[in-house]
């Protein structure tokens, strides 16, 4: 099972230059909408005399989450070449913004997407893809007399715990790499009296 993606380390930026008009892209690894909301509002606010912030996102390991927006372009002339370079590279969790100042010269239906594909490229290659593990958190809560069996199956297991309250009934947080996740968790659930709560899916 697959259970790594890819995806940016840090913010990467790039332009380019075609007949006056001048392309700022810039690269930022996201984690949701609300992300891609306040970056947006900051660029459109520090670029705000620039014609066009035009932009392409994607989440989930498969990308099954992704928007694009040519922003007053002509369709599909910028958020789609912009969102190509997402696909090129692999990446995901990732949202990509170019904005361009107007130059006088019009470039056209094709040259509008070769100027946004090759802006979305330079920060691309400006910027460091890492991989990532995909992980998922659970609560875990039982009866105090489980507990060494709990503590020994996280042990065997090499998955740490945090967040304790030792009580006559416990509960411990475990983050859970996606691949080992169905085995480690049907063997807590073979204890007796166990309830696993999915914090983050």
């Amino acid at each position: 099972m697959m259970d790594t993606y890819f995806t940016l380390k840090a913010e990467a930026e790039g332009q380019y230059k075609e007949k006056g008009s001048k392309f700022l892209s810039f690269a930022y690894p996201v984690k949701n909408e609300e992300e891609v909301k306040q970056i947006l509002n900051e660029v459109k606010k520090k670029y705000f005399d620039a014609r066009h912030h035009c932009y392409a996102y994607a989440f989930g390991k498969n990308r099954d989450f992704y928007r694009m927006n040519d922003d007053g372009e002509p369709s599909s002339t910028a958020g789609k070449p912009i969102y190509g370079q997402i696909l090129s590279k692999n990446i995901t969790n990732v949202l990509i913004v170019v904005v361009r100042y107007f130059g006088g010269t019009k470039l056209g239906v094709s040259g509008l997407i070769q100027a946004y594909r090759q802006a979305a490229a330079d920060c691309l290659n400006n910027a460091q893809i890492i991989e990532k593990i995909i992980e998922n958190d659970f609560e875990i809560c039982f009866n105090y007399k489980e507990i060494n069996l709990i503590m020994k199956l996280l042990k065997d297991n090499k998955i740490a715990s945090r967040n304790y309250n030792i009580d006559t009934t416990c509960f411990l947080t475990v983050t859970v790499r996606e691949s080992l996740q169905e085995d480690f968790l049907n063997k807590i659930k073979a204890v007796s009296n166990v309830k696993i709560t999915p914090l983050n899916l």
